[in-house]
């Protein structure tokens, strides 16, 4: 039967039971239709708010995609009530008057300012110091290395002393002044032109800017076993961080890996993102600790190994769940694990674990409140059917199903104290390169890229075992780089 486009009263009237009753049927499949329709169109708005929503205080979003309209900031951390500032006990770095200043300058006093007599001839009482702390004018100094050339008196030959190992052109820059070009270059991002400028203006003296390329690749190469054997010791680890972040690497998108522990840091730059580029790298597949990462699938796919998911990537979802969904159970759940890390910390100070009733107080609150984020999101009565793939479900959903699952790699900070709440050293890690990124836009070339993670992979390991830089990567270019030391839970 055709739908009519307008009827009234008095044709239904006149209308025979069998003409209603196919009528009554085109209707209710057409409001099937529409309701259907319906539904499509407010998931599809649904999902476009989600991504208007959606910036990097709420979701695993990066700062710089918000664009010049920032959100307003809203800290995820809680009040400790504690004042700003240095807290007691922490080491500060206020000048303080040194004696054994460098040098002395005197201001003697002639006339008394009151009365002006004349003090010249009266002996001081005392004095009042002040210092000043500065740096001397420097300029670059040439060393003439001489090596004597002597005639043998018994086999006649000319023979000539050797020059030392480092000293092997006629004229050629030092270790020093190579060290601070690869220094600046690598570690504060200047680049090459400009840090040719920066040593014209200190020292008096411009080098062409190939110095510094020539400087870096010293390094990578001086430095190398200190790399391999951060590689090394990155497998032995107990807890490592694992992150990887987009880059552009000669006109192409690559991925810059990071792998990582309070003492230790290595980068690798892959053309993949996911399982194949860990696999290549070969740190994670040998890997038998607690690897802590964000919710990346890939990860998961490594059963070598145990897992820990970063709660600040949670604490963000559970926002986002709270501000675009309105859905109590996600700020509930955010601060559950909030009072879990609090308790924890306060724990770590006098034992090293939770007591096993606070575990299990703990693991039913945390079960109570996915109770309820279910009950707030059941499954569609009449779900769409799909060929293939999984069913698409909203972003409760999906992290409710996430927290549900993989509730040990969730909770790991709880079971295991060396597990940290996040993983924020690895994101801390990334975050520089990708300053880099921003500064130069990207890596010309591959090998410029491997480059720059080799030394930056050595100078921060450095950095972090209180290494000074200048010095480790001086020691680099002569041969005898930093060696990283072994931490406590790894063998030496």
């Amino acid at each position: 039967m055709t739908l009519p486009t307008e009827f009234n009263r008095d044709q239904l009237e006149k209308m025979e039971k069998p003409d209603l009753i196919d009528l009554v049927e085109v209707l209710l499949t057409r409001l099937q239709q529409l309701e259907t329709l319906v539904q499509e169109q407010a998931a599809t708005i649904q999902t476009l708010q989600d991504q208007l929503a959606k910036n990097s205080g709420n979701s695993g979003k990066s700062p710089s995609s918000d664009g010049l309209k920032k959100p307003r900031t809203r800290s995820l951390r809680q009040k400790t009530g504690r004042k700003a500032g240095g807290q007691k006990g922490h080491q500060g770095h206020t000048l303080k008057l040194r004696d054994d200043p460098d040098h002395l300058e005197p201001h003697p006093l002639d006339r008394c300012p009151h009365c002006q007599t004349d003090l010249s001839s009266v002996p001081p009482s005392g004095h009042a110091r002040r210092q000043v702390f500065d740096v001397p004018p420097v300029r670059i100094e040439v060393t003439e290395h001489r090596a004597e050339i002597k005639t043998c008196p018994y086999c006649q030959a000319t023979v000539q002393a050797p020059f030392p190992s480092e000293v092997s052109q006629p004229v050629q820059y030092g270790a020093r002044l190579k060290a601070q070009a690869s220094y600046l270059n690598t570690y504060h991002f200047i680049p090459h032109a400009r840090t040719s400028e920066l040593f014209g203006d200190f020292y008096g003296h411009t080098p062409a800017p190939a110095l510094v390329k020539e400087a870096n690749q010293a390094v990578e190469t001086g430095s190398q076993p200190a790399t391999d054997a951060i590689y090394d010791q990155l497998i032995q680890a107990e807890v490592e961080h694992f992150d990887e972040s987009g880059i552009r690497v000669a006109g192409q998108t690559q991925w810059l890996h990071v792998a990582s522990t309070e003492e230790l840091t290595y980068y690798e730059v892959h053309p993949k993102r996911g399982q194949a580029a860990m696999q290549d790298i070969g740190i994670l597949p040998n890997f038998s600790g607690c690897a802590v990462h964000d919710h990346w699938q890939s990860y998961q796919t490594f059963d070598n190994c145990d897992h820990a998911y970063c709660n600040s990537h949670h604490l963000r979802e559970l926002q986002f769940v709270t501000d675009q969904y309105q859905q109590p159970w996600a700020a509930q759940m955010a601060q559950l694990l909030l009072d879990i890390k609090a308790e924890v910390a306060q724990t770590a100070l006098v034992a090293a674990a939770l007591l096993p009733e606070r575990i299990t107080y703990f693991e039913q609150r945390y079960d109570g409140i996915l109770q309820q984020g279910f009950a707030a999101n059941p499954p569609p009565v009449n779900p769409p059917q799909k060929l293939r793939g999984r069913t698409k479900q909203s972003p409760p959903k999906n992290l409710l199903d996430r927290l549900d699952k993989h509730k040990p790699e969730t909770l790991a900070f709880m079971y295991d104290f060396r597990v940290p709440f996040d993983n924020n050293l690895a994101e801390r890690d990334v975050r520089m390169v990708k300053v880099k990124q921003k500064v130069s836009g990207s890596f010309r070339t591959e090998q410029g890229a491997k480059t720059f993670c080799a030394i930056r992979s050595y100078i921060s390991t450095v950095r972090k075992q209180g290494g000074n830089v200048i010095d480790a990567i001086q020691d680099a270019l002569n041969g005898n780089p930093f060696m990283p030391l072994a931490t406590a839970d790894e063998p030496v």
